[in-house]
């Protein structure tokens, strides 16, 4: 798994786009973009969910550190990292 620990700054904002239905949860970046994969299924909020699980383990922070602020039903998010 990538490591974003560098991105773990109080009052982070981070932009991530996320693929549900992947064939396996992974994070990379590409051209400076994160990219999240999931195998979590787009519905009722699963695949974002997955996502924040994913993004805090890659951050090093406990999920509930990480609000989502935009995207809620949208392959772009936006996550804000918590003090």
């Amino acid at each position: 798994m990538t490591d974003l620990s560098h991105l773990a700054r109080p009052g982070a904002v981070i932009a991530v786009r996320v693929t549900p239905r992947a064939a396996r949860n992974a994070i990379t970046e590409e051209a400076g973009r994160i990219c999240i994969r999931v195998t979590a299924v787009p519905e009722a909020g699963k695949a974002t969910a997955a996502a924040q699980v994913l993004l805090a383990e890659a951050l090093g922070v406990a999920r509930t550190r990480l609000t989502l602020i935009r995207g809620a039903s949208a392959r772009d998010k936006v996550f804000l990292l918590d003090a």
